[in-house]
């Protein structure tokens, strides 16, 4: 395989170049910086929409869909918001050959054109919470892109609520902070992430508080995962969001905003992968059992087409090769690169024996299994090899995220890993001076890890990294 891929340890950004090409995941589009996503990596993406639409749909919220473009005149209504996005826009000015009356943008996020709706959808508090997702995509022109992590041309699901009260808002961001984010990255991702509140610095253009969920990935460096934002009452009195309480009062709303992206699919590759290619959770996994007719003959196909519907039946996602045409080690070399959790391999000398080869994608290993047990033993593996990508990202994250006293020790442990140190002993100063040598920090949590209301809390603990 080393002629296939990169290794990690010889260039880890090369490395994950090669797997997004080899493994076909996606490839740059015509226009600088956009992506096309091709089926492997798009069935990824697809299977994270499904669990994470499941997650947002439980706490609530409800889809929508919303317009592509915005009118530049919305965005300049807050004006912290469009003063963070500024750099990032693309702006028409043309639309069917003729000059257009307002410059309208292409959107880089929703707050704006869904809070003009939501301002006409909120009457009384009977009207609220609103709760409202949309699966779209967006534009925010890069200058240095790479594909999923960071493209100019992104898909995702982003959040808009709006609430009665502050602590009605704070909740809810929470939540989806908690029982969307956070469980499905732990759960089916199989990535353990850090979870806390940004910094000032690092804040949502336009929110009050930005909370995160940051990972670290097999090079040491940080990818945040997702946010979920407090945005107080600013947009709402930039777009008159308000309600009748019921009191009698005019009250403006309190609202929030949340998202994730594809740039999960480049976590995943990064937090998992090795130098054979994607290692894909089996709670994710499009394909999590990979059926191999190593050499047609003796009844082979006929049993391998057994072993599928039997496999289907017991609820795996099953994938099936019977391209005898084309050589075994290239189509196993191609399943190790996609990271099929499972792989059953069926010749006629396995069926002569009574058995098939059970291959193990998490740790390499390959086991003869019989006929009647493959079924079982496949279940066992997914169940068996979900617990131990988790266990292995979670062990490397606490190996390699040291614990220091002051700015510099931090910035220099960010150079393998996560640095925790007293917020205290960073500060706004700190930071700044962390971002000229290209360390940040992450999040700050309270010192039980638990997230904080505020920065200036006491006793806080900052996470400093390098990132993606």
């Amino acid at each position: 395989m080393a002629s296939v891929l990169t290794p990690q340890a010889e260039d880890f950004p090369r490395w994950y170049q090669d797997v997004v090409a080899k493994a076909e995941l996606a490839e740059p589009g015509p226009v600088r910086g956009t992506q096309v996503i091709r089926p492997v990596g798009y069935a990824i993406w697809e299977r994270m929409v499904s669990e994470m639409d499941a997650r947002i749909k439980a706490a609530g919220a409800e889809n929508a869909s919303f317009p592509l473009l915005i009118p530049e005149s919305y965005l300049r209504r807050e004006a912290e918001h469009v003063e963070g996005f500024a750099p990032e826009l693309a702006v028409v000015t043309i639309g069917g050959g003729k000059q257009l009356d307002e410059p309208v943008v292409i959107r880089p996020t929703s707050e704006t054109v869904i809070g003009e709706s939501m301002a006409k959808w909120i009457q009384s508090y009977r009207d609220l919470p609103l709760l409202l997702n949309q699966w779209a995509n967006v534009l925010r022109w890069e200058m240095r892109t790479r594909l999923f992590l960071r493209s100019s041309e992104f898909l995702w699901q982003e959040g808009h609520t709006a609430h009665a009260t502050e602590a009605d808002a704070r909740a809810y961001a929470r939540r989806i902070l908690h029982e969307a984010y956070e469980d499905f990255m732990v759960q089916v991702l199989a990535i353990p992430v850090q979870v806390g509140l940004k910094t000032a610095r690092e804040r949502f253009a336009g929110a009050t508080r930005t909370y995160t969920c940051e990972a670290m990935m097999r090079d040491g460096k940080a990818l945040q995962m997702g946010t979920s934002h407090e945005l107080g009452q600013n947009f709402a009195k930039a777009f008159d969001i308000d309600y009748l309480s019921s009191e009698g009062r005019q009250e403006h709303c309190w609202t929030t905003s949340w998202g994730t992206s594809t740039r999960m699919v480049g976590g995943l590759i990064m937090c998992h992968g090795d130098d054979n290619g994607l290692r894909v959770p089996p709670r994710l996994a499009p394909v999590q059992a990979y059926v191999t007719v190593v050499k047609d003959g003796d009844g082979v196909m006929a049993e391998a087409m057994k072993l599928r519907d039997a496999l289907r039946d017991a609820g795996v996602r099953v994938g099936f090769d019977d391209r005898v045409d084309v050589s075994f080690g290239r189509r196993a070399v191609q399943a190790e690169l996609r990271g099929y959790p499972v792989r059953i391999e069926l010749g006629p000398r396995d069926l002569k024996a009574g058995h098939v080869v059970l291959v193990r994608r998490v740790d390499g290993t390959k086991t003869p299994t019989p006929l009647a047990e493959a079924v079982s033993a496949v279940l066992e593996a997914l169940e068996g090899d979900q617990a131990a990508l988790l266990e292995e990202a979670t062990r490397r994250t606490k190996e390699r995220t040291a614990d220091v006293t002051t700015l510099e020790a931090a910035i220099e442990a960010a150079g393998d890993g996560f640095a925790r140190v007293p917020w205290v002993k960073v500060g706004a100063d700190g930071e700044a001076r962390a971002n000229e040598v290209g360390v940040s920090v992450r999040c700050l949590t309270r010192a039980d890890g638990s997230v904080p209301d505020s920065d200036d809390e006491a006793d806080l603990v900052a996470y400093l990294a390098r990132s993606y």
